[in-house]
């Protein structure tokens, strides 16, 4: 698995179509607010040139890539915290993904109803980010509550809970995402997100276009991204219809069709990019028997760790990795010449795994 995006957003933005175009499903999308009730759910391959180079000169009987889930959840609207729409019945559905997926309105449509009247991007970012906070301040307040009479009966770990919880609340109650309060070097955001918060999730927001903006969307993105200025995220212009309808070509047909259009990578390939620097994952291979297979892990993780990614079992029983940098496998042509040139290394459980390896791991059964 590389990661697990929650799609978010005010009903009637695209969420849908948007998950149509990077999952390539063919999810439910009404004119009409709440038609996302339960959440859809779309797996896909991560585009990877580097698999593709592999599989062209190792021919291996099955070549598996890493993939990327979306969780497409029901719209969201100004009040949901306090049970509006539906609530906060989605919540749930998305305190587990890696980050969140924002949709946002920017096409015009007089077909497609918007449910403040009128797409307005840097209001309706306030408007989630706003219930997104008030669920989080919700979840603080019940969790201080039970710290505090833990605390009371003397349990040194709910005294520093609640003293994480006072920074949590603090900034919260003044409007500001966890992502942008916590320090990460404290390891202050890696216990909140332990505890479900919803606003310690870096956002990638979807700038959802309508075709004829599509030639400006750099100018459109600049201008939202310095209205907005959220830190810990990214921002992708995106045309979901646009997309969806290339989805419809022949795939012959695809890339050829987006160069004289120029409108570049595909939608898929440029969330999974920014998707991947957002989160500082990297992405690393491994040749067991016939299968060369793609894995995702977080930048600066270990060897010892990835082992753990393919199986516990191997974690367990770690004697050693043999580790060959896919640039020096691509320079050298096969493997074989790479070890002649004495480009594979052997690494102990220590080594700090880098982009692009490709690792053979020695272990006891």
């Amino acid at each position: 698995m590389g990661f697990t995006c929650g799609i978010v957003g005010l009903p009637n933005v695209g969420k849908s179509t948007v998950f149509n175009a990077l999952a390539a499903g063919r999810a439910e999308a009404s004119n009409y607010p709440f038609c996302t009730v339960e959440p859809n759910r779309g797996r896909v391959a991560v585009p990877d040139d580097r698999l593709s180079l592999l599989g062209e000169r190792l021919k291996p009987e099955k070549l598996t890539p890493t993939s990327l889930e979306f969780l497409d959840v029901a719209g969201l609207v100004e009040g949901a915290s306090r049970g509006e729409g539906l609530g906060n019945a989605f919540l749930g559905h998305i305190r587990a993904v890696d980050a969140i997926v924002h949709v946002v309105r920017l096409f015009e449509d007089p077909e497609v109803v918007h449910v403040t009247g009128s797409p307005d991007p840097v209001r309706d970012i306030q408007i989630v980010q706003t219930e997104l906070v008030l669920a989080d301040i919700e979840v603080a307040e019940r969790r201080k509550d039970k710290a505090e009479r833990l605390a009371r009966v003397g349990q040194k770990e709910a005294q520093e809970e609640l003293e994480v919880l006072g920074r949590v609340l603090e900034s919260l109650n003044q409007g500001i995402p966890l992502r942008q309060s916590m320090d990460t070097g404290s390891g202050l955001l890696g216990r909140t997100k332990e505890w479900g918060f919803l606003t310690d999730r870096p956002v990638l927001y979807v700038l959802n276009l309508g075709e004829e903006q599509i030639a400006g969307r750099e100018d459109l993105m600049a201008e939202v991204q310095a209205k907005v200025r959220d830190e810990g995220c990214v921002f992708l212009p995106l045309g979901a219809v646009v997309e969806t309808e290339v989805l419809d070509l022949d795939p012959f047909e695809r890339e050829p069709f987006r160069a004289e259009m120029e409108w570049g990578p595909s939608g898929l390939e440029r969330l999974v990019e920014e998707g991947y620097k957002l989160l500082e994952l990297i992405t690393f291979y491994t040749v067991v028997g016939t299968e060369i297979r793609a894995w995702t892990l977080r930048k600066g993780q270990t060897v010892l760790q990835a082992a753990g990614k393919i199986h516990s079992d191997m974690q367990r029983g770690f004697i050693k990795a043999e580790v060959m940098h896919f640039e020096d496998f691509r320079g050298a042509g096969t493997e074989e010449e790479a070890r002649k040139q004495g480009l594979t290394n052997i690494e102990g459980r220590d080594y700090t795994v880098q982009d692009g390896d490709i690792v053979r791991i020695r272990f006891q059964g």
